[in-house]
């Protein structure tokens, strides 16, 4: 019999609901994946226990023909969401020992449709950080090996300080660094800059960052609320539009989750291109952009327009104000959202002469460097004296960046098709101790896509020289996933499944 952990998501949709496997057996198999995984870091807390009762619930529900959507299918969670009673820190120190007594809104309904929750996923501590180096809990790594390693190499620095390995990415690099390495079906991600695009591109995976509204936020630990938006990673474009379609939905408990329907999003796979019009940014073609960058850029072109699509030049002329201008509002709302952090209620409390004292020995060892760096960013954006020099600035540049995506669906455009990021992956160590605007540099294709509120979905789109994947990024008109689920599979069709590594970790 065919590994379970190597089915994509679909297939073992198919498997469990025909019964040729169970909702047991499928989820033993990813738990003993995760044992023989575990030097990759994905994982932060793992449920086994809890996996398996409900993976056994699900077969009992299967068996009187009362199976959900997602029926007996394991399912990884980055640990952003909360879920109830198992542990919820966003990898964060200050979050220590914190359990909600309540269930994020996207959770509940991947749990309502009957998937399987295996355990909880690492990430950037409280998701700032494009390499899932900034995490309290240590890096992830990718699993795929570096072209100068081999095994051997790769083993032993998996069992020291990971140094040399690749990042896959971040914030939501234990999602997808889990998907790739079979450690689950799928798994719930976070974007706020590109923190699904971005690791999805660096794995091989596939990752939508949908509408912003289109998933409820609430029971998401917050870093940006008028940015983040939650989506699934997952190995193939289909997988993701089956994610989706549970993960969407109104929430009266959210005041920015719209009221919408949620289309049938797996209809939309393999539906032709046919007449669609999509559009290529011309400020994309950034200066020093590499040759395989490029030269994916063109073959990706290449694809849609021999599955029928209009190839059509088109101009964002704010597109080049997108990566200060996220990088001010999105460093203020977070000191505003981690404000809540104090020592008082939860988490973690270190003590001191005075409340004031208690609050700032709490807040210095509880957050990260990362995170410290960016409230006091974001402080001073917000502060007397620089709010209308900087925050209001960069709202109104949000403001035109919104406006260019506007004009040119308006005239006609169905979805837009640039590079997913502006490199393979790199390695640990490589830029988390250099300068940090390198490492911003990292969100240049994805972050207008948040500052718009539009959605986004990155693709593989084949492998640099070296034998690293590299992704495509569709940008699509708001509310109008279906269209990028279309256009996505065509460039998957053409470009072929890439086959994920081999288990050199175990």
């Amino acid at each position: 019999m065919t590994d379970p952990t190597r089915l994509t998501l679909a297939e073992a949709r198919d498997a469990v609901a025909k019964r040729s496997l169970s909702a047991v057996e499928l989820t033993q198999a990813h738990l003993d994946a995760m044992a023989k995984a575990r030097g990759l870091n994905a994982y932060v807390a793992e449920t086994p226990d809890q996996a398996l009762a409900m993976a056994a619930a699900s077969d009992a529900k299967i068996a009187k023909g009362d199976a959900g959507p997602l029926e007996g299918l394991p399912l990884g969670i980055k640990d952003l969401y909360a879920t109830k009673g198992v542990h919820t820190q966003a990898c964060s120190h200050i979050l220590d020992g914190f359990k909600p007594a309540y269930e994020s809104h996207v959770t509940a309904n991947l749990w309502r449709d009957g998937a399987v929750m295996l355990g909880k996923l690492n990430m950037d501590e409280f998701a700032m950080g494009s390499s899932n180096e900034t995490s309290f809990y240590g890096p992830v790594a990718s699993p795929w090996m570096p072209p100068k390693f081999d095994k051997a190499q790769a083993r032993a620095a998996l069992a020291s300080d990971k140094k040399g390995l690749l990042v896959p990415g971040g914030s939501s690099g234990g999602s997808a660094s889990a998907v790739a390495a079979h450690l689950c079906l799928g798994a719930t991600a976070s974007d706020t800059g590109g923190s699904i695009r971005q690791p999805a591109a660096f794995t091989g995976t596939v990752g939508i960052k949908p509408t912003y509204g289109r998933c409820s936020r609430w029971g998401m630990v917050a870093f940006a609320s008028s940015l983040d938006q939650a989506g699934p990673i997952a190995r193939t474009v289909r997988d993701c539009a089956i994610m989706l379609q549970s993960m969407a939905g109104y929430d009266a408990k959210d005041s920015t989750s719209v009221d919408v329907p949620v289309p049938d999003y797996e209809a939309a796979i393999g539906r032709s291109v046919k007449g669609m019009k999509i559009g290529i940014p011309k400020e994309y073609r950034l200066e020093g952009m590499s040759a395989e960058i490029e030269k994916l850029w063109e073959q990706g072109i290449a694809w849609l327009k021999d599955a029928g699509a209009e190839i059509v030049g088109i101009s964002l002329p704010h597109t080049r104000t997108a990566l200060p201008a996220y990088y001010i509002v999105a460093p203020a709302e977070a000191s505003s959202n981690l404000a809540r952090y104090d020592g008082v209620r939860y988490g973690l409390r270190k003590s001191g002469r005075d409340i004031t004292d208690m609050y700032e020995n709490t807040r210095r060892e509880g957050f990260g460097k990362e995170v410290r760096r960016r409230v006091m960013i974001g402080t001073y954006v917000l502060s007397a004296g620089y709010y209308d020099a900087y925050y209001v600035k960069a709202q109104q540049i949000r403001t035109l960046i919104r406006q260019d995506f506007e004009r040119v669906y308006a005239e006609g455009i169905d979805a837009i098709l640039t590079p997913a990021t502006p490199s393979a992956a790199f390695g640990i160590g490589e830029k988390v101790s250099a300068d940090p605007i390198e490492m911003y540099l990292n969100d240049v294709f994805t972050v207008t896509v948040n500052m718009a509120g539009l959605p986004g979905i990155a693709v593989p789109g084949g492998l640099n020289g070296e034998g690293l994947p590299l992704g495509l990024q569709l940008i699509g008109r708001p509310f109008e996933e279906e269209a990028l689920f279309a256009a996505a599979s065509a460039i998957e069709k053409a470009a072929g499944r890439i086959a994920l590594p081999d288990a050199w970790w175990v």
